[in-house]
């Protein structure tokens, strides 16, 4: 027996069960496998779920685009090691790059695009409905030679890949090019913390500042203020004083579409003071008020 899912999924059951209480009442010796995808899969979300399963829990990258799997770990032929925060590595028939804005190579462990070399593999869009030239627009006039993924990231000297956001979700601190995805993977990493995201807000100085949203696990009574400086003296520890993380803010949820993604674009449009709409795909429209509360006197 195995199940699929997205992350969300996890960090949701982590959060009201952090201890895995429910999980043990209930019979999973015939549960094998659990296969994670949809959305990135935080390594403090993995960690947790094969703690608590015992059985390996396998990421993978693709998109709707692609209709298959990019990168992943093929368990059925012969399963690779597990690396967590990344899919494992590209299979057959994809050839995946990481590059520069000038389609350059870049080499193992530094952060760029990722790409996919052309021809794409079958299954994959051959075009958008009606839309040739949008098609290209959109997917391989920007890297000659390649289709562009919109994903971010680097690979290991392994071939392993590491798919850290969208590129939109790279920022630009004082001119230093900055993953939110990194810097979610160390908030993740307390332990009062159950899910998390970051996003860049503007600074009239270094461009953009990142800041960080939290929700804390089920039982945590510890004063918001003590764990929101925690969390920044984490991160400063981690990345350094360039990542200039300085602003961490608990809320008691985040606003999400219903199929679980966080809405990171609309939280950045309410922090930056710009114009925003309601997503037709939110779950609960609510959450955008608490945000916009919880923003108040802090950006």
């Amino acid at each position: 027996m195995a199940l699929f899912t997205a992350p969300t999924a996890f960090r949701a059951i982590s959060k009201e069960d952090p201890d895995g209480k429910l999980i043990r009442q209930y019979d999973l010796s015939k549960f094998r496998t659990l296969f994670l995808a949809g959305e990135r899969a935080d390594p403090p979300t993995v960690e947790w779920a094969e703690q608590q399963l015992k059985v390996p829990v396998i990421d993978h990258w693709w998109q709707t685009e692609t209709g298959w799997c990019i990168a992943g770990n093929p368990v059925g032929l012969g399963m690779l090691p597990v690396k967590h925060g990344s899919p494992t590595v590209p299979m057959p028939g994809y050839r995946v790059e990481v590059v520069d804005e000038a389609s350059k190579p870049l080499p193992a462990g530094t952060m760029g695009s990722i790409v996919i070399k052309l021809p794409m593999p079958p299954g994959c869009l051959p075009t958008l409905w009606e839309q040739d030239e949008r098609c290209k627009e959109a997917y391989f006039n920007e890297f000659p030679g390649y289709y562009k993924t919109s994903d971010a990231g680097y690979m290991d000297e392994d071939g392993y890949v590491f798919v850290m956001g969208r590129t939109d979700d790279i920022i630009n601190v004082a001119g230093h090019r900055l993953s939110t995805g990194g810097m979610e993977e160390i908030l993740a990493a307390h332990p009062d913390v159950a899910e998390c995201a970051v996003l860049g807000i503007k600074d009239a100085i270094k461009g953009e500042v990142p800041c960080g949203f939290l929700v804390l696990k089920a039982g945590v009574t510890r004063s918001h203020a003590e764990i929101e400086k925690e969390i920044v003296a984490l991160v400063r520890e981690k990345l350094g004083p360039v990542a200039a993380f300085k602003l961490a803010i608990t809320v008691g949820r985040l606003p999400k579409t219903r199929s679980g993604k966080i809405l990171r674009g609309t939280i950045k449009k309410i922090a930056d003071g710009d114009q925003w709409s309601m997503p037709a795909t939110i779950e609960d429209p609510k959450v955008l008020e608490e945000i916009e509360g919880a923003l108040k006197g802090r950006v």
